[in-house]
């Protein structure tokens, strides 16, 4: 197995900001090298696979398709999270310890995996997969949960969230942290969670937990993840979902709407759905415009109009400077009315450079995570 925590650690490189076409550019941010390393041992194989005559052509036509898919992942995964990120799935299930009760990794790629994590006392595997990244690198998942079901001694649990998403990532925390609580009061022993790479959402749903369960300053427990394991988790949506919690998960009222009686559809995405999301917008022909009506819980939302299929700004509506290639996108800003208000007051602290929970706060959020329906698969 090509576990990263075999690996030496190294000196941190800047990771370079990414332009992505509907959002601003990020700023650089620092990652151990960690993460290149299997960059230099994919070459190391390729060379050698080059080399070897014995290599039946198939084999040679079925790595090079592999290769290409995790270029591609890869690519896709830096757009959108505004990091250097590199994941070879080829090259097997990776992770590392952050605690000695608590693993982050990557996905696993067949039962035999589910042997492995056995054989370093794992009792439950956390999956926040969701079926369209498992069939993107060909996992046969029912094969892995049906092989772990028969083992009988440790649990395949799944909890989707939607990939490079943070604000399903914010929204759905809460019940997979819920999920993953009962899970660990459950079946003790060491807990395995893990997304496709496990730079993501695996690292934030883990430090969402340490914060939430196990006491940890967010700062904290993001250093001790950071020394352990190269990731790159929202950090921000982490603050929200703890703040979303702690305020009731109150929505507020938005209307966008588009002026215009003469195209015949007109989409939005981003807002809440995610750019690889659309919401239809309904035509109102008294006042000859479409309309969405939507809740949406407090922060800051970016969206783009797509009319007729093309993508398109509200000149009507705020609109965000330019990115480095002169992109720009409609926003909106939902927040309390009042800013002296308990949640504005809590939303602003948490919102913080080093947010922590009171005692109180704490007892409130195992409450809530504990009354959270069960709604693993």
């Amino acid at each position: 197995m090509n576990c990263l925590h075999t690996l030496p650690r190294s000196s941190a490189l800047p990771l370079q900001g990414f332009t992505s076409p509907f959002g601003k550019p990020s700023s650089s941010v620092s990652l151990p090298t960690v993460l290149n390393l299997n960059v230099s041992i994919l070459s190391q194989n390729t060379v050698l696979k080059a080399i070897s005559s014995s290599t039946p052509s198939s084999e040679m036509d079925g790595a090079k398709a592999e290769d290409e898919k995790s270029e591609e992942y890869s690519q896709n995964m830096t757009e959108a999270m505004g990091a250097v990120l590199t994941y070879r799935h080829e090259l097997g299930m990776n992770y590392n310890f952050i605690r000695p009760d608590l693993i982050v990794g990557s996905c696993l790629q067949s039962p035999e995996d589910v042997d492995k994590l056995r054989a370093i006392g794992v009792k439950t595997i956390f999956c926040l997969q969701q079926d369209p990244d498992l069939e993107y690198f060909d996992v046969d998942i029912k094969a892995i949960r049906e092989y772990a079901r028969q083992c009988g001694d440790i649990q395949h649990l799944r909890a989707p969230i939607r990939d490079f998403d943070g604000f399903d990532l914010r929204k759905r925390l809460p019940a997979v942290v819920g999920i993953l609580h009962k899970a660990i009061n459950s079946n003790g022993g060491v807990t395995y969670i893990h997304c496709t790479a496990g730079l993501g959402r695996a690292p934030a749903c883990a430090l969402a937990y340490m914060f939430w369960i196990q006491g940890y300053k967010l700062s904290e427990a993001h250093n001790l993840l950071m020394s352990k394991r190269s990731c790159f988790p929202k950090l921000d949506a982490i603050k929200t979902a703890t703040a979303d919690i702690l305020t009731g998960l109150k929505k507020k009222p938005v209307t966008l709407r588009w002026y215009g009686s003469k195209c015949s559809l007109v989409e939005v995405s981003g807002l809440d759905v995610g750019w690889g999301q659309k919401i239809p917008l309904a035509f109102d022909k008294a006042e000859a415009s479409w309309i969405l009506h939507r809740e949406l819980p407090e922060g800051h939302y970016e969206y783009k109009y797509i009319v007729d299929g093309e993508w398109t700004v509200n000149k009507y509506e705020p609109v965000t400077s330019p990115n480095q290639d002169g992109h720009v996108n409609n926003y909106i800003r939902v927040s309390d009315s009042n800013p002296n208000s308990t949640a504005s007051r809590i939303r602003k602290r948490l919102g913080g450079d080093d947010p922590d929970l009171t005692k109180d706060e704490r007892i409130a959020i195992r409450k809530f995570l504990e009354a959270c329906p069960d709604e693993a698969e």
